[in-house]
């Protein structure tokens, strides 16, 4: 009988150890899907010139720079694509650079199957942008290099087509290079 009573606190102190754990464990800096765009909006405040939002294939490594913030979106990439895009519609104080791997230019559907359609809705999406096509290893290290200084924000979708992802680096909204050229010279 005080055995089986043992076994039975045993067993409820097990259960409510359990049940006071999160309902999901993530790695330092990861976020539940179920949030991805919560936690976006609360990041852009933050987020200015110098920034980076890089938005990946379900392949992409994580981090090992703890700095580097990685949110698991559970979506597909062009979803967080057009959630990009709105989103830079509306906010002030930045805009994109877009990078993408020049790679992507070379495929076609006798390697990836759907790559055609998707290279079509990105070219869609992105026409009001200036778009740079670099080597892969190349954006790596333009974002290696800048997450020493600067916020690396990496939103993981659920694509398994190689050489999608977006880099965007993040300019200033509201003042330009041309402006930033004249100040420089007054300067001077």
């Amino acid at each position: 009988m005080i055995r089986r009573l043992r076994n039975i606190m045993v067993l409820l102190l097990i259960l409510s150890l359990v049940a006071c754990q999160p309902a999901s464990v993530q790695q330092k800096g990861s976020v539940n899907n179920k949030d991805w765009q919560q936690r976006l909006e609360e990041q852009l405040p933050l987020l200015g010139h110098r920034n980076w939002i890089l938005i990946v294939d379900k392949a992409y490594p994580a981090p090992n720079n703890s700095d580097i913030l990685m949110i698991n979106t559970g979506a597909e990439m062009m979803d967080v694509l057009r959630e990009m895009d709105s989103i830079f519609q509306v906010q002030a104080h930045i805009k994109p650079i877009i990078y993408q791997d020049a790679e992507l230019n070379y495929l076609d559907e006798g390697l990836v199957k759907g790559i055609d359609k998707y290279k079509n809705e990105v070219k869609t999406l992105w026409s009001k942008y200036t778009v740079q096509d670099i080597p892969h290893e190349a954006i790596f290290k333009k974002v290696d290099e800048a997450s020493k200084l600067f916020k690396v924000v990496v939103l993981k979708t659920e694509s398994l087509q190689p050489y999608t992802s977006v880099f965007i680096e993040l300019d200033c909204g509201y003042w330009d290079a041309k402006r930033e050229d004249s100040l420089r010279s007054r300067i001077r």
